[in-house]
């Protein structure tokens, strides 16, 4: 009771001897690691300028200066910070996933669950753990519903990351049974968007298309070669959406359940490779490369929790968003090369 009334006066003023409520932000000292990322850096400007956060408020750590997976950085990190979201992490496409299993594993793993007990201890107000899709089993049925998160074992190249993030969410709900720490966990579909990572080794799906298609008709190559069948389906959520369902989340939901993040809508690889060809008018051969995998069947969210629970609804058209995507893109390799 007493740890409430502190939160509650914390976000709350006195005006004429009455307590009034404020802004959710008001005051807030807030830790968004991963902010200077692809994600993180539309929450940050999504704080800044639509939530009126002072950025002197926001505490950004830079992976190059500061290692979460070592613990004194964690309780450095979240020194007298009221609100953590926690968008850090080491992510990659199958190929960099088939790669690297083991850093995946222990790398989301070690950072969540350290910097998630130094929060507690420090004794923050609101801990906004990020998961991903990759946590659902390789067949749930489609959509997926939070209730069926444990009715089976992740697509296997997903597996350790996966694994490693939905340990998180079993932290929060253990957190917040024992010790009434208010963590909560949410679970984004794969996002796409400007600043995305486009490094071949490491890049997603849409990135890798984009870069591809681009590059092929900027060096003159007449062909492009794509891994799978092309069967398998996707759902995308455009990065500035995901940004806003995060923040929605960390201002009004406050309970144990993981919650979707997306859009409801899914397309198989097939036609997103059309449509990208199309968008970038890249006119050249699509080479499909059947020995590689087509990772998990499918992917597509019920998305109905979001809505109910803290009002989320995705507003970015998909072809508008890959537009922008791909201009973003065309934008950097523009300046790069000088045509500009």
């Amino acid at each position: 009771m007493e740890m409430g009334l502190k939160s509650w006066r914390k976000s709350s003023r006195i005006d004429g001897g009455r307590w009034i409520r404020i802004g959710f932000w008001t005051d807030k000292k807030i830790l968004v690691t991963g902010g200077a990322g692809f994600l993180g850096s539309f929450v940050v400007e999504k704080l800044m300028k639509e939530r009126g956060v002072d950025s002197g408020n926001i505490r950004i750590p830079r992976s190059k200066d500061v290692d979460l997976r070592r613990w004194e950085n964690c309780i450095k990190a979240v020194k007298s910070m009221d609100v953590v979201i926690h968008l850090a992490a080491k992510v990659g496409g199958i190929g960099f996933n088939r790669k690297y299993p083991a850093t995946l594993f222990y790398d989301n793993a070690i950072m969540g669950i350290q910097l998630m007990e130094a929060a507690r201890q420090e004794g923050v107000q609101k801990f906004v753990a990020i998961g991903t899709v990759c946590a659902y089993p390789k067949y749930a049925s489609v959509p997926f519903r939070e209730e069926n998160l444990w009715n089976g074992y992740p697509e296997e190249t997903n597996a350790p990351y996966g694994i490693a993030k939905k340990i998180l969410l079993v932290q929060a709900q253990a957190y917040r049974q024992q010790y009434g720490f208010n963590a909560i966990f949410l679970l984004p579909v794969n996002l796409y968007g400007p600043r995305d990572n486009f490094d071949p080794e490491s890049s997603h799906v849409i990135p890798a298309l984009i870069k591809k298609m681009v590059d092929a008709k900027l060096e003159g190559e007449n062909e492009v070669v794509v891994w799978g069948t092309g069967k398998a389906s996707r759902e995308f959520l455009y990065v500035k959406d995901a940004a806003e369902g995060i923040l929605l989340a960390t201002e009004k939901y406050n309970k144990s359940d993981p919650v979707n993040l997306g859009v409801g809508r899914e397309i198989t690889i097939k036609e997103l490779v059309d449509l990208t060809a199309e968008l970038t008018e890249y006119e050249g051969k699509i080479v499909w490369d059947t020995s590689k995998t087509d990772g998990q069947p499918r992917r597509c969210l019920d998305t109905r929790k979001a809505k109910e629970e803290f009002g989320f609804e995705a507003k970015t058209n998909f072809i508008d968003g890959l537009k922008k995507t791909i201009k973003w893109y065309v934008e950097q390799v523009a300046t790069k090369h000088g045509i500009f």
